[in-house]
């Protein structure tokens, strides 16, 4: 039998595990997953409850446990509604990474400490007036969080979260294949939308629905970019296929600003 040199043979190995590696598919990225909480408050001494135990007792504690890129978020109207809101937006790998956050809040005594004022307030004086909570799964084709590149004023920023919501659970996913194979999610990249999250909605009060968020300098910029985002001919194109007529049956607007403390 013919021998190979070690050198022959240490090149074919090589050229074969390049082979192997161009053959073998590699492994998709896993959708993460966003717990959203609405707080809703009515009064200026509630809202500064809220944001002291945000931020200096809530992020420290999430940080201190690695979750990252927490979006702290007031609505642009909040001076002039009766029903004045704050989100809190987090990203997280699992399920079950949401479940453990608890414990290990509760375990933590500078967390405790550090949020009294919320954790231990009487029911006659409550930090809000109602607190939701909107558990979504990313899609496919944007499975991770984008951090936003803005550098404007955080007051003047736009932080746009939509919410679509379907006849049925059938023409949902109709909506969600648009998002995906359908590229609107290319399109917005492409129109420099700067988005943030896509993601179904998977326990929440609207279902079925997803939400979305896109991060413009300011209102200027968003204006122009929706403009341009309905004027662009792969729009035109792709809401007049027959295959995705009325699958939103309503949307939700909210036009948000970052806080101070958020993390972007």
């Amino acid at each position: 039998m013919r021998k190979f040199k070690p050198v022959f043979l240490a090149l074919i190995i090589l050229f074969a595990g390049i082979l192997f590696q161009s053959w073998v598919p590699s492994a998709k990225t896993e959708r993460e997953f966003y717990h959203l909480t609405v707080y809703h408050f009515v009064s200026p001494s509630q809202e500064k409850v809220i944001d002291n135990y945000l931020q200096n007792a809530l992020l420290p504690a999430l940080h201190k446990i690695n979750i990252k890129n927490i979006g702290v978020f007031k609505n642009h109207s909040n001076d002039t509604i009766a029903d004045k809101t704050i989100y809190v937006l987090m990203p997280v790998k699992s399920l079950e990474e949401i479940m453990k956050i608890s414990s290990k809040l509760n375990s933590d005594k500078n967390y405790q400490a550090a949020g009294a004022e919320y954790l231990d307030a009487v029911y006659t004086t409550a930090p809000y007036s109602r607190m939701e909570t909107i558990l979504l799964h990313a899609f496919s084709l944007a499975p991770e969080f984008q951090f936003p590149k803005l550098n404007g004023p955080r007051k003047d920023r736009i932080y746009e979260l939509r919410s679509y919501e379907s006849a049925t659970e059938k023409i949902f996913k109709n909506k969600v294949h648009m998002f995906n194979e359908g590229d609107e999610i290319g399109l917005f990249k492409r129109l420099n939308f700067n988005a943030n999250f896509y993601a179904e909605v998977i326990a929440g009060s609207k279902m079925p629905n997803l939400m979305y968020m896109t991060c413009h300098e300011n209102k200027l910029v968003r204006d122009a970019n929706w403009k341009n985002f309905v004027d662009d001919p792969s729009w035109k194109k792709l809401s007049s296929m027959p295959e995705y007529k009325h699958n939103v049956s309503h949307i939700d607007i909210s036009f948000l600003y970052p806080t101070e403390y958020s993390d972007y």
